[in-house]
């Protein structure tokens, strides 16, 4: 065979392998988590839950804290559609409802005994159950953002009060002025609290219609990843350093890809001695539970006849999304796999 020949042939084997080559890579990144065709994905999210009956807002202000569910929740789901990660859409709408005045957490906080905003936040995520907590912290704009850097740039899962805030400022989180957190609204509910003299029950009448507020998020993203993070400013008029169960990983949030992801509101006392969002997520794990049900067995069962309120959202890799409390209302919105919205406050919505 003469030389030319040869090298035909050789150049025709390099094409034939390159196209070869191409096709398996391609086959390959067909098969990839982020490109396998309907994986679900769904997010859900809470602003508190308590007794919120029909009338004790005012119009406005229910179409505001409506408006304002409705575009977190939309915000976060459109972090998961364009394929960004279940963390990153959890920490996306927190940190929105933690700028609005009309929640228990960031700018809307409550005041403790001293007229101080003392946040708590927590963030877990259900690939690796890596989490990140701070409790206590003052003047964080956005404590959710903080929790995130405990579990991302720390060997620490939690750090409270001064600790926090110095780690805080080492990573470059944005801190506020008193004045960014004062509201009326906030103060007023103070001022009633302190009237009543008693720093241990002021929380049953914190507001007209007494509820529970601090916010979260889960969320399943296109990987199959779950997350979790919660919120709050605790307690209006709390003493002596009370944190509740919204910066303990386990009672106030949890996330486990293999079962669920769960944030939590309520009476923090009782949620923190359930164990609340473990306790969920170890029912769907262990007994095969529907997530629902595992929901109403803790949070309809258990729960309630420890005397406890409040409620819980949750969501399982399949996309099943979870909304339940044994208060008269909650709010609440959430995205499901299917793209349905739904927005609701009252518990016949």
């Amino acid at each position: 065979m003469k030389k030319p020949e040869i090298k035909v042939i050789r150049r025709f084997a390099c094409s034939v392998l390159t196209i070869l080559l191409t096709g398996v890579l391609t086959m390959a990144h067909a098969q990839t988590p982020s490109a396998v065709p309907n994986r679900p994905t769904a997010i859900a999210i809470h602003g508190g839950s308590g007794t919120i009956n029909k009338g004790d807002l005012s119009a406005s202000k229910e179409r505001e804290i409506r408006k304002t569910l409705e575009h977190a929740v939309r915000a976060g789901h459109a972090i998961l559609t364009s394929g960004g990660s279940s963390v990153e859409a959890v920490t996306t709408a927190i940190t929105l409802l933690e700028n609005s005045p009309h929640f228990n957490a960031g700018k809307g906080a409550v005041f403790n005994a001293e007229g101080k905003n003392e946040m708590d936040a927590s963030i877990m995520e259900g690939a690796g159950l890596n989490a990140g907590s701070v409790a206590a912290v003052h003047n964080v704009r956005n404590p959710i953002l903080l929790a995130e850097k405990v579990m991302t740039d720390s060997i620490h899962v939690m750090l409270m009060g001064q600790g926090a805030e110095q780690f805080a400022r080492q990573q470059g989180i944005s801190f506020e002025d008193d004045e960014y957190f004062w509201t009326e609204y906030r103060w007023q509910q103070f001022e009633k609290a302190r009237a009543a003299g008693d720093g241990d029950t002021s929380y049953l009448s914190e507001t007209p219609d007494q509820w529970f507020s601090t916010v979260g998020t889960v969320a399943l993203d296109s990987q199959g990843n779950l997350a979790a993070g919660t919120s709050t400013g605790g307690m209006t008029n709390k003493r002596w350093g009370r944190v509740g169960d919204s910066p303990i990983i386990g009672a106030g949030t949890y996330a486990d890809n293999r079962s669920c992801a769960v944030s939590a509101t309520g009476h923090g006392e009782y949620f923190i001695r359930a164990t609340v969002a473990r306790d969920i997520c170890a029912r769907v794990q262990y007994r095969e539970t529907s997530l629902a049900l595992a929901a109403d067995q803790v949070i309809g069962g258990q729960l309630a006849e420890m005397g406890g309120d409040g409620g819980i959202i949750a969501v399982d890799p399949e996309g099943n999304v979870v909304l339940t409390f044994n208060t008269p209302g909650m709010y609440r919105a959430s995205i499901d796999a299917e793209g349905n919205v739904y927005v609701a406050i009252y518990n016949d919505e």
